[in-house]
């Protein structure tokens, strides 16, 4: 099993804007440092990460890189991503491609072009003004999920959602869909597991959930670290020194320290490597949380 020098996370947001809030980034060595964030003058685009990954990408660092959001769209359950539709992308690769083509003339690297496509459209529910819209195609009451989202329901590891929902505070497909602009841009200089195979050195992508991290670290009920002693706290139970005191806390800096906190330590982990219900197929298609078991 491979071991990585350096571990990092970066929390996402699909925010439409050019510097959504929602992005923050944090780093961390092999050892028991704490990580720190990653500042930003002017905040967070998903250009510059973008071009933080590339820079990761050129120096070949020798890094084990999450991000918060999914990688891909259910398909295991009907064989399809976009069921009843002629022309449904074949595999993550071709849906990350298809989706940034699609949204190609949207600045800020934001997707909402994406549901101007009636035939992609009608699978989502999302808001449009002020109407929620559901389309014909959505399914169920929290919409379709991968099978890493329902295994990380069932183990308990965190309330995973389905992208196919784009509406309320804990949403997560406007990230995701962003995210697979991200890694569309970056797949051929950059591997993301389990879509490729870990490489030998080099930068790695996976995906990872930052609640994953936090029950890993004893939250129990509310997961959101505001209060530095809380923090610290939960750095020490991922055997992580106290980190550098910060200039304001927020959910998204917090989530991004702790979880780097934690890729450093399951990253030993080989159970996590190899999660008995990823397959092939599912490795091609709609990818795994790193974390589920």
């Amino acid at each position: 099993m491979r071991r990585f020098a350096q571990f990092a996370c970066f929390d996402w947001s699909g925010q439409a804007v050019a510097r959504p809030r929602g992005i923050a980034l944090a780093v961390t060595g092999a050892d028991a440092q704490a990580p720190a964030l990653v500042a930003s003058d002017t905040g967070w685009s998903r250009a510059d990460a973008l071009r933080w990954l590339e820079a990761r990408a050129a120096t070949q660092a020798d890094m084990l890189i999450g991000f918060d959001f999914s990688a891909a769209l259910p398909f295991a359950d009907r064989g399809t991503y976009f069921p009843g539709s002629s022309d449904s992308p074949a595999d993550a690769l071709a849906l990350w491609d298809r989706i940034d083509a699609l949204c190609a003339a949207e600045p800020h690297l934001s997707a909402s072009a994406l549901l101007e496509d009636a035939e992609f459209a009608r699978h989502f529910r999302y808001q449009a003004g002020r109407e929620t819209i559901t389309g014909s195609r959505f399914e169920g009451p929290l919409g379709r999920l991968r099978v890493t989202e329902r295994r990380c329901r069932e183990q308990k590891r965190g309330n995973a959602v389905s992208c196919f929902n784009l509406v309320g505070a804990a949403q997560v497909g406007k990230s995701s869909l962003t995210g697979m602009r991200i890694l569309n841009r970056i797949r051929s200089r950059i591997p993301v597991w389990p879509f490729d195979p870990v490489p030998a050195a080099g930068p790695l992508l996976v995906e990872i959930y930052t609640g994953i991290a936090a029950r890993a670290a004893g939250l129990t009920g509310p997961t959101k670290l505001r209060e530095p002693d809380r923090l610290d706290a939960a750095l020490a139970a991922l055997e992580s020194d106290p980190h550098t005191p910060l200039a304001r806390y927020d959910d998204h800096s917090t989530d991004a320290i702790l979880t780097s906190a934690w890729l450093r330590r399951a990253a030993d982990d080989p159970e996590l490597w190899q999660p008995k219900d990823l397959d092939d197929r599912l490795a091609c298609t709609e990818g795994w949380t790193f974390g589920v078991a």
